[in-house]
């Protein structure tokens, strides 16, 4: 967040204090939250409009969920332009934190390279193959639980933006690509939100609603393994399993589909170790934009020297992604008006709940943020909302940051109108469930 200039602390002062500002930043926000729920049925309408059409095209750019937040977030600068003249726009923009959109932007596009989606292919493969003989279960089945158990659970190293890449890009290449099967599709994707979200929950550096209150409630790696990680461990274990009991059929099946027999060029292991220290360095650094974009741009000269043994960048994806947590963070920052109060009114249990309830509609980085800056917060009050905001963070696509990657790289495996925002939040229900108890009653 920019600091030092009067001019800046004011702006975003005068604006929380401005009662048609922040009544108008909530009611857009909840337009585009609404928004997000009709883009299912904003699509199916492009459809029936002639091919190519400007009526198509609008329709069609309007149903797109990564564009929602930011689309909104538009119209409310355009508001505040209008209201209190384009300096004070530019000064609050000024003002917002967008580190973690750009990392986002970056790391994903660095992620879902070849050489490092070769990578994770080869070790989650090792792995199924080796539980598939100690356990005695179908190849298929341990493929699947490797991903969404060891690929899940790696978010708490490698940030759960490059987990939720690595493994949205392999379920799409073994299972969301090989099966018709909608109840399959999104009980995976609900699994997906879900563990991904709990996931990163095992240290202090790797999910963005934890991160954000790390420093400020001096909670560390054993903090955080004691008193969330191992829950969220066994909450994965029993989503993931469960699921693979329930549709081990369906799993199976995906081995009877087609396989295109093309030839894999072997990518050799200097270009895999320097795309991962590429990772590395902005894994380490994401605070500092002014190191990732330099970073960035000697990638890109790096992809384009060796581009023989990689794929095209996913740079639309990527910027999509960036877009909407641009979106969400614009809006979302005059929303503390309403979640403060609200916050105050509740007892553990009840903030548990509403803090799970919320993450639906907010994204839970920024749920937490806020409560970071409610004094007096006891302890019991502090566990509560953050393992409230990451059970219930795979409930929408809003509801944690990286959700959006995921969408992005399946939204074509659910059918010609994409993922259903109501069908998401029904495949995903069981899961935050099981979530809920473990992190309550652990």
């Amino acid at each position: 967040m920019a600091v030092g200039c009067p001019e800046q602390i004011s702006i975003m002062s005068e604006l929380l204090q401005n009662k048609v500002i922040i009544y108008s930043a909530t009611f857009i926000f909840v337009c585009a939250v609404l928004h997000t729920f009709c883009t299912s049925r904003i699509i199916a309408m492009a459809h029936k409009r002639p091919k190519g059409s400007i009526s198509e095209k609008v329709l069609h750019f309007l149903g797109e969920v990564e564009v929602v937040f930011g689309f909104w977030a538009f119209i409310f600068i355009a508001l505040i332009s209008v209201y209190l003249g384009m300096p004070a726009s530019l000064s609050f923009l000024n003002e917002l934190d967008f580190k973690e959109a750009i990392f986002v932007f970056i790391i994903m596009c660095m992620s879902a390279t070849k050489p490092v989606m070769y990578l994770a292919d080869r070790g989650i493969n090792f792995l199924s193959l080796f539980f598939s003989k100690i356990f005695f279960v179908h190849q298929k089945i341990a493929l699947f639980s490797c991903i969404y158990i060891f690929g899940s659970l790696s978010g708490s190293l490698i940030t759960e933006p490059v987990a939720m890449t690595v493994c949205a890009l392999l379920l799409q290449e073994h299972f969301f690509s090989k099966t018709e099967n909608m109840r399959f599709k999104y009980a995976m994707l609900g699994l997906l939100f879900v563990n991904i979200s709990i996931g990163g929950t095992l240290t202090h550096f790797a999910a963005p609603p934890v991160l954000i209150v790390a420093n400020t409630w001096k909670w560390d790696l054993q903090f955080m393994f004691t008193n969330f990680g191992w829950k969220s461990i066994i909450a994965v274990l029993i989503g993931t399993l469960s699921t693979s009991v329930i549709f081990r059929n369906a799993i199976k099946d995906t081995e009877k589909s087609p396989i295109l027999n093309e030839e894999k060029q072997k990518t050799p292991y200097w270009i895999i170790v320097t795309n991962i220290v590429f990772l590395i360095l902005c894994i380490v650094y994401h605070k500092y934009v002014s190191f990732l974009i330099p970073l960035f741009l000697l990638f890109i000269g790096w992809f384009e020297v060796t581009k023989e043994y990689h794929d095209s960048l996913k740079i639309r994806e990527s910027l999509l992604v960036g877009f909407f947590l641009g979106g969400l963070v614009t809006l979302g920052a005059l929303q503390q008006w309403w979640l403060i109060p609200l916050v105050n009114l509740l007892e553990p249990v009840s903030m548990f709940i509403g803090a799970t309830a919320l993450t639906a509609v907010t994204d839970n980085a920024a749920l937490t943020y806020l409560g970071t800056l409610v004094p007096n917060l006891s302890d019991a009050m502090k566990y509560s909302l953050v393992a409230g905001a990451v059970a219930g963070g795979g409930l929408t696509v809003i509801a944690n940051a990286p959700n959006p990657i995921g969408y992005g790289i399946l939204n074509k495996n659910l059918g010609e109108d994409g993922i259903s925002p109501l069908y998401l939040f029904l495949g995903s229900l069981p899961y935050t469930f099981i979530a809920i108890l473990c992190l309550i009653f652990l």
